[in-house]
């Protein structure tokens, strides 16, 4: 079998509707660190798991699969301009944000749509980025409506009915 055009798979994989989150994490020195993800999901219930995927390349990257906890927070459809601030390299992500403690005294945010906090399971490989694997030890529920990557663009789910 043969492998698809690389920029074809990007192409229709963008195509594909996402959560926006910014994960974020406090390393054994106290420096806290952050990035944005699309490559988010629930993996079990029992016990509670979720996976997030981090870019190898990412200079965060050895925060995330050497520490123990982290924690995601669901954007909400307002919080576009904290994705792309989180998404950029460089400088300190947090100076000028919402962020405080919230759950495991993780950094988050008070107006996103979820948090879910966990302590790290197992990281996995995954080519160009790795797979931490979360199990949840705390949630919350903000209830706004969320932030969605499709099309190579942040958006709001259109809120059409579903399909019975």
């Amino acid at each position: 079998m043969s492998t698809p055009d690389p920029v074809e798979f990007a192409r229709v994989m963008a195509q594909v509707p996402t959560p926006v989150t910014v994960v974020t994490t406090v390393d054994a020195n106290g420096r806290r660190w952050g990035f944005t993800a699309s490559s988010f999901t629930s993996l079990s219930l029992d016990p509670p798991l979720v996976l997030v995927c981090p870019a190898k390349t990412a200079s965060c990257h050895e925060a995330f699969v050497t520490g123990t906890r982290f924690l995601v927070n669901v954007l909400a459809a307002d919080q576009g301009d904290l994705a792309g601030h989180f998404a950029r390299s460089g400088a300190d992500k947090f100076a000028g944000t919402p962020m405080r403690p919230c759950e495991l005294g993780l950094p988050g945010l008070p107006d996103a749509t979820a948090r879910i906090a966990c302590t790290l399971y197992e990281v996995l490989d995954g080519g160009d980025h790795s797979i931490l694997v979360g199990r949840v030890e705390a949630v919350h529920a903000g209830g706004a409506d969320p932030l969605v990557y499709h099309d190579r663009q942040f958006t709001r789910p259109r809120g059409l009915p579903a399909l019975a």
